[in-house]
Order: structure tokens, then C-alpha cells, then sequence
């Protein structure tokens, strides 16, 4: 994908987020491009511990400081850099423009206020000048009703804990869409529900991207979820993108050694596998990488000068980038 601000919403360049403990420096973000086209979803993907989250923190400025640091990198939305807003400024810009949704909504949902009184502040927080305190509680239940809330007029009064884990996410991406953002970030919106459920939420989740004519950033492990939802597909590994591309391209031509692995060990309804391919060892420490690839000691194509020299992310066809040797 072309990194240039163009019809882009919002352009990341050379970000590194860096966190600063005790026992030394952990690189969670290590310098990575990335684009968001207006009205388009893009996914980012990869294992846990790869710099997923870091990364949709960082865009957001929410990383936890100290420990985590933002050393370098720029982030432009709508033409203009979120790393040098003041926090006043931000404030406008979360919530208002830039939303997100997060993995595990007890922990986000306030549990000594109704539903209802959370997106209510939300609106209020944000849209004030706009929206009438008069018209703020039609608008509520107008949401959850749009996330797919069955008796919407009545579940405004439930408290979170009196709501099932798949509605408290429909109650998530309502807070989230309450204010009618340009771009909503999702950090594994469907990790904790159970299969039908995801599939309702991934269904609405589509819908949404057309109905409130927004951009969308998908951070996920879960391929399946990517081929469902996203237009074009970034795979992370310990910091650093290691391939981009459209979505046909990823599933058709993917050129990574780690992409290839991330999709041999995911099931499919086309194709029968008697046997999973799984990716041997783990993400490497971010403390103290690897030299060389950092996917190094997992390939099972590797060749000497992997151990030895980063490759750099090259063109491999249009719009198609890879960061290996064998891609050479």
C-alpha cells in the first residue's frame, strides 16, 4: 500500500514505542509504516506479544507512561501529526474522531453505572453543542438497538453484569460509535465469545464500516477474522512488519515465511486438513531479539544470512511488501 498521506485517513511513519523497565528495554513497536485508507478496513495481525497493542495505544497516545515511551515515528490523521497534540487536543480527537474497542469490555465498563448512562456521558463528553440533552436518550437506545440490542429501551437501565459477554461488546462498539467517529480501532473485538457469537459480531461489524461510512483498524491473531471483515492486511512479528498487502493477495500469494505458517495453522470451511501445521517456538523476547530476521529461529527456510542481517522491506509487486531474503 502506497504510505503517502493521499486518500489516507490516517498514516503512520517510522513509529517506535519503546517500554523502559527495570530489567532493560523492551522494543515493542520497532519502526513500522502503516496506511489506513478512508472507508476501508485494514488488519493487523499477528501472535500475542508481537506489538499489536502497543501499536493502536501509541496511534491513540493511551500507552501507560512510565513505563512506555513513544521514541520515534510520526502519526498523521487527516493530515496532522496526533504526536504533537497537546492533551486538551487529543481529548477532542478521542472518542469524538478516533474511537476504540477493546478485548475485554468488563474491564472498560464502568460496573456502578447502567448501560445506558455510560453511552449517555460519552455523547455528552463529545457532542454537547450538537445534540439536545432532551434528544441524548432516544440516540442511546437509537445504538444499541443499531449493535443489534434486543429490547434496547429496556437494557439502557441494566447494569454491565447483568448483560451477556457478546452483548457487553455490542455495548462496547455502541460507546465507541456514539459520536460517529472516522476511524474505530478494534483490539480483538471477538477473542472472548464463543463462535456464534463472533460470527454475529464480525456480521455487524461489516455492516457498520458502510452504514456510519468510517475507516476501520482490526488488531487480531485470527486470520479468519481478516478474510471476513479487512480490505487490505499487515502481519507483525516482534515489532516490525514483516508483510503487507490486499486481502486476496495475502491468502493467494503470501510470501513470508511466518505469513505462510499463520495460515497453514488455521482451520478453513473450503478445505479439509487432517493435520494442523502449527508454528514451532514462540515470539522472541523484545528485550534481546534475535540478530539477523528475527523470525530466524522458527523459519524452516532459513538460510545463513538470515542469522546474520535484518532484510528490508521490499516491493515484491505492487501494493505487496515482504521483509525476507527468500523475497529477494
Amino acid at each position: 500500500m502506497d504510505h503517502a498521506q493521499g486518500d489516507h485517513l490516517l498514516l503512520v511513519k517510522n513509529l517506535k514505542t519503546y517500554f523502559y523497565i527495570r530489567q532493560g528495554i523492551v522494543r515493542a513497536v520497532d519502526g513500522i509504516d502503516l496506511a489506513i485508507p478512508r472507508r476501508k478496513a485494514v488488519g493487523l495481525v499477528g501472535e500475542s506479544g508481537c506489538g499489536k497493542s502497543a501499536t493502536a495505544l501509541s496511534i491513540m497516545r493511551l500507552l501507560p507512561s512510565p513505563p512506555g515511551k513513544i521514541v520515534d515515528g510520526e502519526v498523521f490523521y487527516k493530515g496532522k501529526d496526533l504526536l504533537k497534540f497537546s492533551e486538551k487536543g487529543l481529548r477532542k480527537i478521542r472518542g469524538e474522531e478516533i474511537s476504540m474497542v477493546f478485548q475485554d469490555p468488563l474491564t472498560f465498563l464502568n460496573p456502578v453505572f447502567t448501560i445506558g448512562n455510560q453511552i449517555r456521558e460519552t455523547i455528552l463528553e463529545h457532542q454537547s453543542a450538537r445534540v439536545r440533552k432532551s434528544e441524548v436518550k432516544k440516540k442511546v437506545v437509537e445504538l444499541l438497538e443499531r449493535v443489534g440490542i434486543p429490547a434496547a429501551s429496556d437494557v439502557v437501565e441494566y447494569y454491565p453484569h447483568q448483560l451477556s459477554g457478546g452483548m457487553r461488546q455490542r455495548t462496547l462498539i455502541a460507546i465507541a460509535l456514539s459520536c460517529n467517529p472516522s476511524l474505530v480501532i478494534m483490539d480483538e473485538p471477538t477473542t472472548a465469545l464463543d463462535v456464534t457469537i463472533q460470527r454475529q459480531i464480525l456480521e455487524l461489524i461489516k455492516g457498520l464500516i458502510e452504514d456510519f461510512d468510517m475507516s476501520l483498524m482490526l488488531i487480531t491473531h485470527d486470520l479468519g477474522v481478516v478474510a471476513e471483515i479487512c480490505d487490505f492486511v499487515y502481519i507483525m512479528y516482534a515489532g516490525r512488519i514483516v508483510e503487507q498487502a490486499n486481502v486476496y493477495t495475502i491468502f493467494e500469494r503470501a510470501k513470508h515465511p511466518y505469513t505462510i505458517g499463520l495460515l497453514n495453522s488455521a482451520l478453513s470451511i473450503e478445505e479439509f486438513k487432517k493435520k494442523l501445521v502449527g508454528l514451532d517456538g514462540s515470539v522472541p523476547d523484545l528485550m534481546d531479539p534475535p540478530p539477523g530476521c528475527k523470525f530466524h529461529p522458527r523459519c524452516p527456510l532459513m538460510k545463513g544470512v538470515c542469522s546474520q542481517e535484518e532484510p528490508p522491506l521490499v516491493q515484491v509487486e505492487p501494493g505487496h511488501a515482504v521483509r525476507c531474503w527468500l523475497a529477494e
